[in-house]
Order: structure tokens, then sequence, then C-alpha cells
């Protein structure tokens, strides 16, 4: 069975199983170097296996024929995990009479714009939370649920800058640099701050299932 038809990968060939011991290590003694192996180990091998390497290949195999839409989707998919990563909160889905946890979100409208707003690289291209609500409304739910951006915005390959909200033109190589780049600072913030490592730990914990 490949890893793409079993869920008890949850990071390459590493399991939930072994994300629990990791965990047990981090939570006793885990030093910088630790959590940078964790960092490695578990967060970039699932982002590399299920986004950074499709995109990679959607980008040096493309025609410039609207392949932009594909990866932006992916781009703005993977923005709202590495939102909800870096404060530990996970998405459920309510039923009548639940409540939500301190720990979950049930929308993603205001976790993905505040992100974007407040996180470099990204807020270099987002001066306010209204430009970053913009983003999210024309961009990423729009491709979500019509497969189209809106209100003209549109989407180039090259270009520096990654999002110009005067414009209204993603550029979608640009933002993945800035997604590489918040990745790599992410990585060094794992390993000395105590509440982003927290957060770390709820969230494997959820996709480990535990």
């Amino acid at each position: 069975m490949s890893n793409e038809e079993s869920s008890d990968y949850i990071a390459g060939s590493l399991t939930a199983n072994d994300w629990k011991a990791r965990k047990i290590k981090l939570l006793e003694n885990g030093d910088e170097a630790d959590w940078a192996s964790a960092f490695d180990d578990f967060l970039m091998a699932r982002l590399k296996h299920r986004y950074l390497t499709p995109i990679k290949m959607l980008q040096d195999d493309g025609s410039f024929q609207g392949e932009g839409f594909t990866i932006v989707s992916v781009q703005c998919a993977l923005i709202e995990f590495l939102a909800a990563l870096k404060i530990g909160k996970n998405y459920k889905l309510l039923k009548r009479g639940e409540k939500i946890g301190p720990y979950e979100y049930t929308r993603s409208n205001a976790l993905f714009r505040d992100f974007l707003a407040q996180e470099k690289p990204f807020s270099e291209c987002f001066p306010s939370i209204s430009d970053s609500q913009e983003f999210y409304k024309n961009v990423r739910c729009a491709l979500l649920h019509e497969a189209r951006t809106k209100n003209g915005w549109r989407i180039w390959a090259a270009g520096d800058i990654a999002v110009d909200v005067h414009k209204k033109i993603v550029r979608r190589d640009a933002l993945q640099v800035a997604i590489n780049a918040y990745l790599d600072s992410y990585g060094l913030l794992l390993t000395r701050n105590k509440s982003v490592q927290e957060a770390f730990v709820r969230k494997f914990d959820h996709l480990a299932d535990l």
C-alpha cells in the first residue's frame, strides 16, 4: 500500500506511533536540536511529500496555460495549515449541540486573513486586515468554491512581489518563495519558543489522531 493510500503515515514514512515516541522525548527534555529534528522529520517531510514537491513539479513542467490556478489553490490550502499550525488550532465541523474547544476553529476567515496580515514575509504584501480579507474572499474562497478568481484578481507566474493588492495580482512563484521563507523562519522559532512548540504538539497530536 502506498503512502497516498494509507492514513497510517503522517510524515513521509513516519507514522502516528513514531510521533508518539518523538513527542515523549520532546516534552521530557527536548533541546533546540531535538525540535529542529522534529521540524525536519515531521513537518517538512509531510509538506514536501504533500505540497512542496507537487507545487515544484507544476512550476517546472507547466505550460503557462492555467496551472497557476492549481498552484495557488494548493498554496492557499498550505497557508491555512501554516496559520493553524502556528497557534496549534485544529478545524472542527460542529454538530448540533456541540461547542468549539479552545484550540479548535470552525471557520477559516479570521485565521487566514490575520496570518497573512501579521506574519512576515506575507505581511509585507498586506498592509491591513482588509487587504488580506480581499485576498481571502476573491482568491482563496473563489478558487476553492468556484475554481476561479473574482473581482479582477489575476494569477501570474513571474514577478518579484508575491501579492500586489493594488493591482490585484498573485504571482504564484513569488508566493512560493514567501512560503518557503516563512517555513525557514518558523523552523528557527520552533527551536526556541515554548508556545510555538506547544502549538506544534497540539497540531501533530491531531494529525496522529491522539
